[in-house]
């Protein structure tokens, strides 16, 4: 890892460049003041989905659900959790395919829970179907 990496913000989407050696140190966004990693997932949408995977050093793990999906709504509470543990490692983030369908189809999401892993701005690892918090750690870490 190089000395400085970015990171956007989840809270106002600004670029910030933060030194790796302080990731984890409660780095706070320039713009907004508020912390990078707080230890939930990101929601995303097609106004912020291509600055988080595109602008991003840290990968990031999406997770495309929509509401009226049982096993989505299983696995969330999971996922929330995941994100205490893999940051700064990794971002977590939603997507919901419902009101996003233009990316879910860009993607290619055919089946929901589907959870990818996008590194660079490329997708480098994807697992449909719903997870529990051991195996979604597992996997994320496997993958990073």
């Amino acid at each position: 890892m190089s000395d400085f990496v970015h990171i956007v913000c989840p809270h106002c989407d600004a670029i910030n460049r933060v030194p790796a050696a302080k990731l984890g140190e409660g780095a706070k966004c320039g713009q907004c003041k508020q912390r990078l990693f707080g230890g939930h997932p990101v929601e995303l949408t097609s106004a912020n989905f291509q600055q988080h995977i595109g602008r991003n050093s840290i990968p990031m793990v999406v997770d495309f659900w929509a509401p009226w999906c049982g096993p989505c709504r299983m696995m969330a509470p999971a996922f929330e959790q995941a994100a205490s543990q893999l940051e700064p490692n990794a971002r977590l983030a939603k997507l919901n395919t419902e009101t996003e369908q233009a990316i879910a189809a860009q993607f290619a999401i055919r089946s929901i829970p589907t959870l990818a892993i996008f590194k660079g701005g490329h997708e480098i690892a994807r697992q449909a179907g719903a997870m529990d918090l051991g195996s979604l750690v597992m996997w994320v870490r496997s993958h990073v």
